[in-house]
């Protein structure tokens, strides 16, 4: 009996319509997974920050901090028999209200500093992250997190593995760092049964700070090591296929082909008029068989000629033939014609450079024509 289990490798793998996932992100998939909540971050940062200035702070405010608490131990304990007073046996619920308010008071206004150093730094480390963007989008429920088989995935995912060495990371540098702290000061903690309070509450909050500095330098060098690791992740999971580079082309700049089919039918409508207007024309000016530019000049109206037809090759024979079936005088000069082509659009009159050379030419056709 074959007892073998059979499993296929591409459970595991990503999918993503249109093969694999070899593409950089485009600024729109970008900002549409910014706009859902993607970006990338890690979380160990913010921790790392708050551990290093809570022992930063502490070290400052220690004194203080001590004080606040031998005071708050002294007032509530040493004065007991004063605060609480029996009555008919049992002591009011009042006297435990105002004694219980008096230490949540105190406490808050110890840790203060504390409270807000945590919340300004964890604002500051994710705008530093990823920036300010205010998203719903990750409240909303996702009925996928439900998927059993989604859930399997993600707990033998690449992310998933490195999470685990990532802790265990922690756990074996922070050990270490813990031991060797404790160890070097083994003399100063068997000396603490004989101090008296104070002096062994400053010993241990002298400990609890160095061993708390070290250990937020090493959670910060884990946090960069991490977030270089998110910004990798967050780069290949935006990875898109060629195809889905092809459709959101698609979606915000519309179907290649039929762009293209569109610019065509707006040159057939564009030269379709330019050849109604051809044959008002006073001369067309070839290359002669490359290109072919029609000028007509009013001179009541205009203060210069204008060029009313151009084109090159198949469109520039299409010019010369109407030009013969309307009569109109064809003149070979290649230089000017070149000049007309590459400098003036259709509709705009001839810049002042080109006054003498096409003067020379209307001259030379309206000579022709009987007109002078």
């Amino acid at each position: 009996m074959d007892l073998r289990l059979r499993y296929d490798l591409q459970f595991f793998a990503k999918e993503g319509p249109g093969g694999e996932k070899t593409e950089e992100a485009t600024g729109k998939r970008l900002n549409d997974a910014r706009k859902k909540g993607q970006v990338a971050k890690s979380q160990e940062i913010t921790v790392a920050a708050d551990l290093f200035a809570f022992f930063i702070i502490l070290s400052i405010y220690k004194e203080y901090l001590g004080t606040n608490f031998v005071f708050l131990f002294n007032d509530i304990y040493g004065n007991i028999p004063d605060t609480i007073v029996m009555v008919d046996g049992y002591i009011p619920k009042a006297t435990f209200d105002s004694l219980f308010v008096k230490i949540i008071i105190i406490a808050l206004i110890t840790v203060l500093p504390f409270l807000i150093a945590g919340f300004v730094l964890a604002f500051i480390c994710n705008i530093v992250q990823f920036g300010f963007k205010i998203t719903t989008e990750p409240m909303k429920p996702k009925f996928s997190k439900l998927n059993p088989l989604n859930g399997i995935k993600r707990i033998f995912s690449v992310q998933s593995l490195f999470n685990l060495v990532k802790s265990l990371m922690k756990i074996g540098l922070i050990s270490i760092v813990v031991y060797v702290t404790l160890t070097g000061r083994n003399e100063s903690l068997f000396l603490l049964y004989d101090m008296p309070l104070r002096q062994g509450i400053a010993l241990m909050g002298d400990i609890i700070i160095d061993l708390g500095l070290r250990c937020a330098f090493v959670y910060i060098i884990i946090a960069a090591a991490d977030f270089i690791y998110q910004k990798h992740k967050f780069r290949e999971d935006m990875k898109m296929t060629k195809q889905e580079v092809k459709d959101e082309y698609k979606d915000t700049e519309g179907d290649p082909q039929v762009k293209s089919k569109q610019k065509q039918k707006m040159r057939e409508a564009s030269q379709r008029r330019m050849m109604k207007e051809l044959p008002k024309a006073d001369v067309v000016i070839t290359n002669p068989t490359h290109y072919a530019v029609a000028l007509v000049y009013n001179q009541d109206e205009d203060p210069a000629p204008k060029v009313i037809a151009k084109g090159a090759d198949y469109v520039a024979m299409k010019i010369k033939e109407a030009a013969k079936e309307n009569h109109i005088e064809i003149v070979e000069d290649k230089p000017l014609a070149r000049m007309l082509y590459a400098n003036v659009e259709i509709g705009e009159f001839i810049p002042p450079e080109l006054y003498k050379a096409v003067a020379e030419v209307l001259a030379y056709v309206y000579k022709l024509q009987g007109k002078i």
